[in-house]
């Protein structure tokens, strides 16, 4: 049975590929982080009795232990290493910069030495990067467009690519870069723009909210869906060879037309319900996104399922049927917490 690590297992990518693992027939270990309360909603469906030796095993620690990882490493002996831990909030990652880089760039370079000095040729290991790491280089971007990150987490992102690829050239680790652009799904972060979106829409439907507050709508994205996108994770690491691709749709939109298409899927009038708030603007903003996945086309055989309109519709139904949910517990008496009003 081949295993594999997935770091930030409990985020939207994460459990996707461990979902997609599992019936590849892995056994998968996941690393969390000890808090005082349970982070493991998304893969709760996975996951069973530790008792039972399950096929998917969490284990705790953190990126910036670099004495964990090793241990981890030497308990596990994974054959893949999939690396999706970081503070991966833009905006959040301007009030949090030494956070931010403590995670997304020295995290991955302790991840990456932990690799070189348990098992250099055995185990292949996966950095996710970003679309952000290109910010200001114009669209449409792929492998060889040069970088311009725009926020600390694109420069903690762009430390982390040359850390993997400097690790690939000098050790001869198999380590590979997937510069994967925005890609979301049901499973998205309340706080992250689209989810934040979808969250607001359906809870205005069921009158739980007036209003969706908004920075900037003119900002164009690629958007893709990431059950898609970890398929693209795991194909990388079953080449023959290490390289770097870009993942995405070649398809991009506005912030707008995403707000737009979600009012739209539950049939509310968007202007009576959009409202500008300036503390949701980035000091420096990336304006478009657009990616040229042909190399992933060409010889990964990837290519994306779900188009923009279907992710909207699916993340509207299935924020549709939470907000049902929400509405009919408060009409119960049993209110729950509303959703994050943090965002774009």
């Amino acid at each position: 049975m081949r295993s594999a690590l997935i770091t930030g297992i409990t985020g939207q990518d994460g459990s996707y590929l461990a979902e997609l693992l599992l019936q590849k027939g892995y056994r998968v270990h996941g690393l969390v982080r000890r808090t005082s309360s349970f982070n493991t909603a998304r893969i709760d469906h996975l996951y069973r009795d530790p008792h039972e030796r399950p096929p998917l095993e969490l284990h705790h620690g953190d990126l910036n232990d670099a004495a964990s990882l090793r241990a981890l490493l030497e308990r596990v002996k994974p054959d893949e290493v999939y690396n999706l831990a970081a503070q991966s909030h833009v905006r959040v990652s301007f009030d949090l910069p030494v956070v931010t880089a403590e995670t997304v760039a020295l995290g991955t370079l302790k991840l990456l030495e932990a690799v070189r000095e348990v098992a250099p040729k055995h185990i292949r290991i996966y950095q996710a990067g970003s679309s952000e790491m290109f910010g200001a280089s114009p669209p449409p971007q792929d492998e060889r467009t040069p970088f311009r990150p725009r926020s600390p987490y694109a420069v903690g992102k762009v430390f982390a690519h040359h850390a993997t690829v400097n690790y690939r050239e000098a050790f001869g680790i198999f380590a590979v870069n997937g510069i994967l652009f925005n890609h979301e799904s049901p499973r998205r972060g309340e706080t992250f723009v689209t989810r934040k979106v979808t969250r607001a829409v359906t809870r205005i439907k069921q009158g739980l909210q007036e209003r969706l507050f908004l920075g900037t709508l003119a900002p164009r994205r690629d958007w893709g869906f990431a059950g898609d996108y970890v398929e693209a994770m795991w194909r990388m690491l079953q080449q023959p060879e290490p390289d770097d691709y870009v993942v995405a749709t070649g398809e991009d939109h506005t912030v707008g037309e995403w707000v737009e298409t979600a009012f739209a899927e539950a049939d509310l009038p968007m202007a009576e319900h959009l409202a500008f708030d300036a503390r949701y603007l980035r000091p420096t903003e990336v304006e478009g996104l657009c990616g040229d996945a042909s190399k992933a086309r060409t010889r990964l055989g990837w290519v994306p399922r779900v188009g923009f309109r279907e992710l909207v519709r699916m993340m509207v139904a299935s924020d549709l049927k939470l907000a049902a949910r929400e509405r009919l517990l408060e009409d119960a008496g049993h209110a729950e917490s509303p959703a994050a009003e943090s965002g774009r």
